[in-house]
């Protein structure tokens, strides 16, 4: 979005079958609808035969972003990722037959997510923005739909619309063995599809101003570690200071140990 233009999201649909599910996710959301609105709007939140998807208006705008597990990168991810080998799943202490249970205090997409639930591990998924959240309870949805292989790993993962920190300070499920934050940074990565969802996500989440508080919260809960992705040459959070540091080319995991995972 240009930094001039004012924010303005409403809810759309493409097919008149989908009338009925866009009204009330626009009831659930507070969101107006495009058909309501004379002068249109920035943002829309989109439903198709693909499911939901968020894309501006803008001229020259990328194109639309929605949550596919089924196909396309997670796919090909999910087959030819490298397994255990992917740095996440070193992070988070995924080895031999330990599975750590994970919360994924900064879901987001849910891609960090869906790997670590596909190499076994149960994943608790927290998003506070509730765009965001609409459009990953979209994708889990449409996964489970699928059946198969993509089914069985989104029976993992289970998604709670809420404020991590407070919910964290407030925990009353099993507590997590590994909590995962990937908090809001400027991302300076030229990749298209980072990008993309940089510019539309940016105007609706903002900056986590927060993850100080937000990684307290996390070493409060867990049991054994938490694991905050970076950027690789970004500072680590402010606070306790990392135990280790797990660095690729692009991204830096922080790792806060408290416990051995055996």
């Amino acid at each position: 979005m240009s930094d001039d233009m004012p924010l303005t999201l409403a809810v759309n649909w493409l097919d008149n079958r989908f009338q009925s599910v866009a009204e009330g996710l626009a009831e659930r959301l507070g969101l107006p609808l495009l058909a309501d609105l004379p002068d249109g709007a920035s943002l829309l939140l989109e439903l198709d035969d693909d499911g939901l998807a968020l894309r501006s208006t803008e001229d020259g705008a990328p194109g639309a972003v929605r949550v596919d597990f089924v196909n396309g990168a997670m796919a090909h991810r999910r087959q030819f990722g490298g397994g255990a080998g992917q740095m996440v799943a070193r992070a988070v202490g995924i080895r031999g037959s330990i599975r750590p249970t994970v919360l994924d205090a900064t879901a987001g997409l849910g891609r960090d997510g869906f790997v670590m639930a596909s190499l076994g591990c149960e994943v608790t998924l927290l998003e506070r923005q509730p765009v965001i959240a609409a459009l990953l309870e979209d994708g889990l949805q449409r996964a489970r739909a699928a059946g198969g292989e993509v089914a069985e790993i989104a029976t993992r993962m289970h998604l709670v619309h809420c404020d991590a920190i407070a919910a964290m300070g407030d925990w009353q499920l099993e507590v997590p063995q590994v909590i995962h934050l990937d908090p809001m940074f400027p991302h300076r990565d030229k990749s298209a599809l980072v990008k993309k969802e940089m510019r539309l996500f940016r105007p609706l989440a903002g900056d986590d101003d927060d993850a100080p508080e937000l990684l307290a919260a996390a070493l409060q809960l867990a049991s054994h570690r938490v694991v905050v992705k970076r950027p690789r040459k970004a500072p680590a959070i402010a606070g306790q200071r990392p135990s280790a540091e797990m660095a690729g080319q692009s991204s830096r995991y922080d790792i806060y140990g408290k416990k051995k995972l055996e």
